[in-house]
């Protein structure tokens, strides 16, 4: 009787040390998702953006009027926040404060995005706001990522041009780099933006993560607050921008979420 107790005990633990282990490894291999929300800050209605579900990460355009704002807000709830720096573009639309262009020098670049982080300084990197053009230029690029590796920042590519040369730059210049896999929202219907959600998915399924990129229309925040909620139906974990940086970048997050 003793020894078919003991068979039962053992039987349990080793059920228990399966489990255990079965969801460990489904944790480590879960596909991770990042979700930007640019062109943040605007208008007033770009708030509604901050309530969706999940670990967003949001850009925030510099010198706006609810920018700041908002961003410190995004931040107080321990989300991601980037700065959504406006790039020349080809075909030369009017880019707003804090931009970037092709006819200004080094110091220029420099002093540009120091006000930009003076306004927002616990972001803690920049993805391209356009950028079609100007990211195409090695030299301009060289000086943003300068001036990000002095200040251990990183770079997202959102990628507006093909021909972009921000990513060879960034690995030139040491800096952290990712760059944007599908765009969520380029047409304001659920219809399109529930079929890209799937390429998302698809994306993330087959390469183990994806970054999307989005905006804060109505029509985009109602549909990402149904979709949102089934990525862990396809094993996915939405996770922040910055986890699919180095380490070393975590460890700068972790710190500026708590000045």
């Amino acid at each position: 009787m003793l020894n078919t107790f003991l068979k039962i005990i053992s039987i349990r633990s080793f059920i228990i040390l399966y489990l255990m282990l079965f969801s460990v490894q489904s944790i480590a291999q879960a596909n991770q998702v990042a979700i930007v929300i640019d062109d943040m800050g605007y208008r007033y209605t770009d708030k509604h953006a901050l309530t969706l579900p999940g670990a967003i990460t949001y850009a925030f355009l510099p010198h706006t009027t609810y920018g700041k704002k908002l961003a410190m807000q995004a931040n107080s709830t321990n989300h991601d926040v980037l700065i959504h720096i406006p790039m020349e573009s080809e075909n030369r639309k009017k880019l707003g404060p804090g931009a970037l262009t092709s006819n200004m020098d080094e110091q220029a670049f420099s002093q540009s995005l120091t006000k930009s982080f003076a306004e927002i300084p616990f972001a803690i990197g920049i993805n391209n706001h356009m950028g079609s053009y100007l990211t195409q230029l090695y030299q301009p690029m060289a000086w943003t990522m300068t001036f990000l590796k002095q200040h251990d920042l990183f770079f997202l590519d959102s990628k507006t041009s093909p021909h972009s040369k921000a990513q060879q730059a960034a690995i030139d210049f040491g800096v952290p780099v990712k760059a944007r896999h599908i765009f969520l929202d380029n047409e304001l219907t659920e219809k399109y933006i529930s079929q890209q959600f799937k390429q998302l998915i698809h994306f993330a399924q087959k390469h183990q993560t994806a970054i999307a990129i989005a905006h804060p229309h109505p029509e985009t925040v109602a549909t990402l607050n149904k979709l949102i909620p089934t990525l862990k139906l396809h094993g996915i974990e939405l996770v922040p921008l910055s986890r699919l940086y180095p380490t070393s970048i975590n460890k700068v997050v972790s710190s500026s979420a708590t000045e």
